[in-house]
């Protein structure tokens, strides 16, 4: 005789409404939810519209500049608008603020990574509160007071240094001195790089004490030192956040404007040596020049910052691809 069992099916799930289909696939289902979406995405469109509307003004002002100019507007070596037809061109701009940025940028970043290693991992516990305070304090200093510094201290007491790189490197042509005043390149980049300083600082010390505990523990535990730790553990976990520091200070450096136009000497020309004076910034340029630059002057000195616009943006693209390329070893994946 066959026995059947019996058992007891559970009872189908409710099915969602329309409704909440239709609220699940927008993702908020409380009015407080829907009012932040809402917030959030128009923060996120504004933002691209201020970014497009610079793009357009700054466009539209360089291409009037662009049409009237005589000169070759990216190789010309001359600045001259008051004429006509005027003749302006970016070349020397374009050198001499990247040159000041890449010096500003080999002296800060090392020194940067070092302190914040050593406020993290070295320092006592009673200087790092002090020694973390005075490095913001010098994210709050106005630039005109760097400026000012640089030109009456600063300036003043480089000489023996540039004699020393005359004596031992002036072979090379990058580090050769006639002798002028040192408000060249090399003093532009030196101040530079102690502005930039306290950004790189703070931004790599937060992201080195993010390295998870026990990857250092592991290391330590199979017998490496204090310096291999670090080299291991702690440099690979914070590389990401290190070079998104250096680009934030890459940027206040490219844009900076008062502390260069006082220390630097501008000239219009191109100079092989770093110690000699003279070059220009985008920056410096446009604030020297604005306050009694004509209608065409202005349209010119807009069509500078516009290339410098366009710089930012590459080096900002350029940070993000490299730092897309090392999230293998982030704190997302440890």
């Amino acid at each position: 005789m066959e026995t059947t069992q019996i058992t007891d099916a559970p009872p189908p799930a409710p099915q969602p409404t329309e409704a909440e289909q239709k609220r699940a696939a927008r993702g908020a289902t409380r009015p407080g939810d829907r009012i932040f979406l809402g917030l959030s995405r128009g923060s996120g469109i504004l933002l691209l519209v201020i970014m497009a509307a610079i793009a357009g003004f700054l466009t539209y002002r360089a291409s009037i500049a662009i049409s009237k100019d005589d000169a070759n507007f990216f190789t010309a070596f001359e600045w001259t608008t008051q004429i006509d037809p005027p003749k302006f061109g970016i070349a020397v701009l374009v050198f001499g603020t990247i040159v000041s940025s890449i010096v500003a940028m080999a002296i800060a970043v090392p020194i940067a990574v070092a302190i914040a290693l050593f406020l993290t991992h070295y320092a006592p516990r009673k200087l790092r509160g002090p020694i973390a305070y005075v490095i913001d304090l010098l994210a709050a200093v106005p630039s005109i007071v760097y400026g000012l510094w640089g030109a009456l201290i600063l300036v003043p007491h480089m000489n023996g240094l540039y004699g020393w790189l005359n004596d031992y490197l002036g072979w090379t042509g990058i580090f050769s001195w006639q002798g002028g005043a040192p408000r060249s390149m090399l003093t532009v980049g030196i101040l530079l790089a102690i502005m930039i300083l306290p950004i790189i600082t703070n931004v790599s010390r937060e992201v080195f004490r993010q390295v998870p505990q026990m990857h250092e523990e592991a290391a330590l535990a199979l017998g490496a030192t204090r310096w291999e730790v670090i080299r291991m553990a702690v440099i690979p976990f914070g590389r990401s956040g290190v070079i998104s520091a250096s680009m934030l200070g890459l940027g206040r450096a490219l844009g900076e404007t008062m502390a260069v136009a006082t220390v630097l000497s501008p000239t219009f020309d191109i100079q092989a040596s770093l110690l000699d004076p003279g070059g220009g910034t985008f920056a410096q340029n446009i604030a020297s020049k604005f306050g009694e630059a004509s209608e065409t002057g202005r349209d010119a000195l807009i069509a500078s910052g516009l290339v410098l616009f366009v710089i930012t943006l590459l080096v900002n693209g350029a940070a993000r691809m490299i730092i897309a390329r090392r999230k293998e070893y982030s704190g997302a994946n440890a």
